[in-house]
C-alpha cells in the first residue's frame, strides 16, 4: 500500500504542461490504472486519506484529457 501511495504522489508532482501526445496518452492510462488499484484498498479501510488522493489523480487525469481531447478535434478540422 505504501508503494502505491508513492507512485500516486509521483504522479500528482508530474508536470502535464510541454507532453507530447503519447505522454499524455500514457499518463492518462496510468493515472485510471493508479485509481483503480487505490480504490480495491479503499473499499476494504475506507480511509478518507485515499480518496483524497484518488480525487487528485482523477482531476489530474481528466486535465489531461481535456487537452488530449482539444489536440485531436484541433488535428481535426485540419
Amino acid at each position: 500500500m505504501e508503494l502505491l501511495i508513492e507512485q500516486a504522489k509521483k504522479f500528482q508532482r508530474k508536470k502535464i504542461s510541454h507532453m507530447s501526445t503519447s505522454d499524455r496518452v500514457s499518463a492518462s492510462r496510468e493515472a485510471k490504472e493508479l485509481v483503480l488499484k487505490i480504490n480495491e484498498i479503499y473499499k476494504k479501510n475506507k480511509d478518507p486519506k485515499l480518496m483524497e488522493i484518488m480525487k487528485s489523480i482523477t482531476n489530474k487525469k481528466r486535465k489531461t484529457e481535456k487537452r488530449l481531447k482539444g489536440l485531436i478535434s484541433t488535428l481535426q478540422h485540419l
